[in-house]
């Protein structure tokens, strides 16, 4: 009987232990993420971007990171490129989690600066017509709103949905994403 409880216990430990290792305070993770750009009608509108969190307290954390936007838009039969590279750094704060420590839904704002060009540079479309925007330098911020749920302690699955606001964009101040994404936590 007694090695019976001696196991119950053990086991009882062990379980608490590792979900106390997760969201510590400087706990790092390394992301990747994807998705679609203003709706799912035209998979050509994505992104895709990486970013380092670092953990706080509480299951806060700040992120820093990158991503690249790809928009098409039709001019007649052709579709004209515009993307944008983006450099990100931000604050996430946890506002609901599960006792198990496995669900993490969080809120975060984000400043946002980059480059936006339109047709790589090109402006003479095959039909003779001229584009007459222009590449330029893009900055702004964002609203974040990703769903963290570990897949196991150093496997995170991230879903999220974001607003992007950008001035300077010859394409609109205004653009909703939505993705998937991975990250690895790394110490």
């Amino acid at each position: 009987m007694k090695q019976f409880l001696v196991v119950i216990v053990a086991l009882l430990a062990l379980t608490g232990q590792a979900n106390a290792q997760r969201c510590l305070p400087g706990m790092r993770g390394i992301e990747f993420k994807g998705g679609f750009v203003d709706g799912i009608e035209k998979p050509t509108n994505y992104y895709v971007g990486m970013g380092l969190s670092t953990y706080t307290k509480n299951g806060n954390r700040w992120v820093f990171g990158a991503e690249y936007l790809s928009k098409q838009y039709e001019y007649k039969e052709w579709s004209i490129p515009k993307a944008q590279f983006t450099a990100e750094g931000g604050y996430y704060l946890k506002f609901l989690s599960d006792a198990s420590k496995t669900f993490f839904l969080s809120i975060g704002g984000s400043a946002l600066a980059g480059y936006e060009t339109s047709r790589w540079g090109d402006k003479l479309l095959p039909d003779g017509a001229t584009l007459r925007n222009t590449d330029a330098f893009i900055y702004g911020g964002a609203v974040t709103l990703e769903l963290e749920t570990y897949l196991s302690d150093k496997m995170v699955l991230l879903l999220n949905a974001r607003e992007r606001t950008l001035w300077g964009s010859s394409i609109g101040h205004f653009h909703f994403t939505f993705g998937a994404g991975i990250k690895f936590i790394i110490n």
